[in-house]
């Protein structure tokens, strides 16, 4: 079983981080050193490869798909998901990466990861954000969940060599 649940929010009362608010270089930076690209969308045209249709970031190959509206966090985990995988299958990948319960519980981890490094967003806002966009948890908040209720998706990642032993994110040499 899955260690989150998605209900889809009200835009309206959701305010997270959205790609706006953030130095979109500074996003593509990142992505950059882990193989991807960043692609901005106009504003108003349909998101190629979002799974969840709005303004939810979308993935096709090594590509992750924002528009200014993207929520950071729905960048982030998609971007992961492209991240765990290796760069051979990242070519057959559009809109759906997920192969495993225990990949999609490492990529929830992996993102928070990555928020800390982005510039402007951070760990506690994308786990937050997480909260308010409709993300639920068995113990309550991402926050929990990553803290007390992840080693599982830890030890995946650890596995692979995305996080040290101290839980720290490995990013790929420059």
């Amino acid at each position: 079983m899955p260690h989150a649940r998605r209900v889809m929010p009200d835009p309206a009362t959701a305010a997270v981080l959205t790609v706006a608010d953030v130095v979109f270089d500074a996003c593509s930076a990142l992505l950059a050193r882990h193989g991807l690209e960043l692609v901005h969308v106009a504003g108003g045209e349909p998101i190629p490869g979002s799974y969840w249709g709005e303004a939810e970031a979308g993935i096709i190959g090594h590509r992750v798909y924002v528009r200014d509206d993207t929520p950071v966090h729905s960048l982030l985990h998609e971007a992961a998901h492209l991240i765990v995988l290796p760069p051979e299958r990242r070519a057959g990948v559009h809109t759906d990466a997920t192969d495993s319960i225990e990949e999609e519980n490492a990529v929830l981890v992996l993102q928070s990861l990555l928020a800390d490094a982005l510039p402007g967003a951070g760990r506690d806002r994308v786990l937050a954000d997480m909260d308010a966009w409709g993300y639920t948890f068995r113990l309550g908040s991402a926050k929990a969940y990553v803290d007390h209720d992840a080693d599982d998706a830890w030890a995946w990642l650890q596995a692979r060599g995305l996080v040290d032993a101290h839980r720290a994110l490995v990013m790929p040499a420059r």
